[in-house]
This record gives C-alpha cells, structure tokens and sequence, in this order.
C-alpha cells in the first residue's frame, strides 16, 4: 500500500526551520524513500518568514507542495495563522511562546515548548529546532528510522553534537512520554 506524508515547517528566519527540511528530506533518501522538499522565504536574512515543505513517499512524487499536511509545525505566531487552514486531517505542533491556539480548529494541536526546553535546560534558543525534531521523529517512526535522522542530523549540524544529542533526546522523549503516534486524523 502506498503513502504520502506531508510535512509543513514554517517559522522566521534564524529557527532552523530550512535544516529540519534538509534533514528530514536526506533521512528518507537514506531509507529508499521518494522526496521532495520546497524552501520559500522573505529576503530578510534573519527574522523574515521561512517555510520548508517535505514530501516522503514510497511511490514517485507527483507534486512537492504541502496540499494537506499531515504534520505542521509552527514555530512562529506568522506561521500559524498563515499555514493553519490546510491543517485538516493532521497535527499541527505549535511553539506556545509564541501562539496562541485557535479552539475552532477540529484537527489535532500539539503545543511543544521547545524554545523554553532549549533555554531551561540547554542555554540556548538555537536548540529548539532540534528538540522538534526529535519529537516530530519520534511521531513518524512508522516512515523514519530515528538512528538514521540522528546520523543525517549530525550530518548537517557539523557543530555542539553532544548537545543537539541531548536536544534531540529531549524531544523524542517528551512525544514518547504522550504515548503519541503518527497522527493521520484529526482528533481534539
């Protein structure tokens, strides 16, 4: 049986938001898995809006946008309001710092802290984007192997590995600890 997964990053620039992209694309080559993956961004070079869409299927890929995501992950105020609307029969996994949710949205909501996680516990902001991904992997184990996007992670963050290890964990663990699977439906 085949399948297609959509994944809808957006966020502002400087979030990392293009590397989780990257890393979630190269992670399904790794396995064998058809991808595509659509960067888009304002021309400011920190701070603008940025928005990376993957595709992974086991089949070719006919389009390479984000028609339906079965994941969103806003990590910006901007993002979630702009991209929110596709979001019918998916998971929408928020940064609450900077969101505040929309109740009449009938698919499933996610807030994850990350930005305070990665500020509490590692020191750092920049860490966010990687404690996303680590619970965003531990939601797509079905599709995506977690040794193969930490070896691809490590990969493309050539620096800090112990602590992007440690962030990594930290989000994995928390998505674990929810007993969350791949969402494919909406729920409240």
């Amino acid at each position: 049986m085949s399948y297609r997964l959509e994944v809808l990053i957006s966020g502002f620039g400087g979030q990392g938001v293009v590397r989780l992209g990257q890393i979630l694309a190269n992670a399904s080559v790794n396995e064998g898995l058809y991808t595509t993956m659509l960067v888009s961004h304002g021309t400011e070079t920190r701070g603008g809006y940025v928005r990376a869409q993957v595709v992974i299927s086991d089949e070719p890929v006919d389009s390479p946008s984000c028609e339906n995501p079965n994941f969103l992950v806003a990590m910006s105020k901007a993002a979630y309001d702009k991209f929110k609307s596709l979001v019918s029969d998916g998971t929408i996994i928020y940064e609450p710092y900077y969101i505040d949710v929309d109740e009449s949205l009938s698919c499933r909501q996610i807030p994850l802290s990350a930005r305070d996680m990665a500020v509490n516990e590692l020191g750092r902001e920049v860490y966010a984007n990687v404690i996303v991904l680590g619970f965003l992997t531990n939601l797509m184990t079905t599709i995506l192997n977690k040794e193969n996007i930490l070896k691809v992670m490590l990969e493309k963050i050539p620096k800090l590995h112990e602590e992007n290890k440690k962030a990594f964990e930290m989000g994995y663990s928390l998505a674990a600890a929810g007993s969350l699977e791949l969402a494919t439906s909406c729920t409240t």
